[in-house]
């Protein structure tokens, strides 16, 4: 990512941001009729104790070099909760020469002691992907619960926004579209210059305006847990519990665990079951004789 991108990214960011929030909101007098909703720049830079110029030079994306003090008094003015701060420290950093080298990594082979924990892990269904959600390793149970996704390619972004079937296939479509980009948002901070992950993003704009607005948003997104409904097309409705962490495989390693269960005795426990007794006679029958 060049350094222009990058200061986009800071300017369209900082105006939404600032765009959200009332003079009221803000403790500041109206101020007569606004062409726009939220607060002026010059009200920003009063709020965070700077001077307007130099305020209307950061939201133009000039972020390099700002110190840590500047930026912790922007995020109070502008009310960021604890992921945009983390947010907009990742665009300072990456906006830095070494922050833009930080921000390389390539591919990291999946270790097989990882593969060895998912199959292990029985009752839960367990995939590793990489920032972009490219899936890199699954057990059984995560191929039997995913296997409408991974019919057509192992991409859960691509899927989500590209397929017709995921719409049908997560029970709350918009809510996990809008999780993955606010993930896939974050992750293109930490890590500007992924190739793979600006070509991912260029696909999915190019060719899907629910993805374009959603990214447009800047919403972003780092520790993903919850609850999701799937429509399985073998099991049928099962609500599980998730949650994705990172994996500590190596120090450039861009590895996430994501597991999916189910509470003990509850019916989507039983699904749980179910599925992984599917997924074994599927084994079984394309296995050779």
């Amino acid at each position: 990512m060049t350094s222009k991108d990058n200061r986009a990214d800071v300017r369209d960011f900082l105006a939404s941001r600032r765009g959200r929030i009332s003079p009221e909101q803000a403790g500041l007098p109206p101020g007569g009729r606004r062409r726009v909703p939220g607060l002026r720049r010059e009200e920003v830079a009063v709020l965070a104790g700077v001077s307007t110029e130099w305020y209307t030079r950061l939201e133009k994306g000039h972020i390099a070099g700002v110190s840590e003090d500047v930026l912790v008094a922007v995020a109070r003015a502008l009310r960021l909760d604890d992921e945009e701060r983390t947010y907009l420290f990742d665009l300072a950093r990456a906006a830095r020469p070494s922050g833009r080298l930080r921000g390389c990594r390539g591919p990291v082979p999946v270790p097989p002691q990882v593969q060895w924990m998912l199959d292990a892990m029985t009752m839960s269904a367990a995939v590793v992907t990489n920032g972009r959600w490219d899936v890199l390793a699954d057990n059984a149970l995560a191929r039997a619960l995913y296997a409408p996704m991974l019919a057509n390619g192992t991409n859960v972004a691509r899927y989500h926004f590209l397929d017709p079937g995921a719409r049908h296939f997560y029970a709350d479509w918009e809510a996990a579209a809008t999780t993955v980009v606010a993930l896939l948002r974050a992750e293109a901070s930490r890590y500007p210059c992924d190739e793979g992950t600006r070509e991912l993003v260029a696909e999915m704009g190019a060719a899907s305006p629910e993805f374009r607005s959603r990214w447009a948003a800047h919403d972003i997104l780092l520790r993903n847990h919850g609850t999701k409904t799937f429509r399985h097309p073998v099991a049928g409705p099962i609500e599980l519990a998730y949650h994705s962490m990172e994996l500590p495989t190596s120090a450039d390693a861009p590895h996430l665990l994501t597991t999916y269960t189910a509470e003990p005795g509850s019916a989507a426990e039983d699904q749980l079951r179910f599925l992984a007794s599917w997924a074994t006679e599927m084994s079984d029958t394309m296995t050779p004789s």
